[in-house]
């Protein structure tokens, strides 16, 4: 079974990717956070590059903070960006 997921990209993430959106079908029975990363960094070059994990970027579900093992369902909303910084 799959789902398709929208993405929203901020920032930094927005500027680096050249777009705001994206949408993209998770396949397979796991659909969690973690299972959408792995899916953007399979795109390769600058995906696979900024998404590792040694980067810092934060994730919403639906405009909540969320861990990567939270699990996404149909029609979730998820936003990525780079951390905030204080000024």
């Amino acid at each position: 079974m799959s789902m398709e997921i929208k993405i929203l990209f901020f920032a930094k993430l927005r500027e680096t990717f050249n777009t705001d959106e994206i949408k993209i079908t998770l396949t397979g029975s796991n659909k969690k956070v973690s299972d959408l990363i792995e899916a953007l960094r399979q795109k390769g070059g600058i995906w696979a590059t900024e998404l590792q994990n040694n980067k810092s970027f934060r994730v919403a579900v639906n405009q909540e903070m969320v861990t990567d093992d939270v699990q996404l369902s149909e029609s979730d909303e998820v936003a990525f960006f780079p951390p905030v910084t204080g000024g």
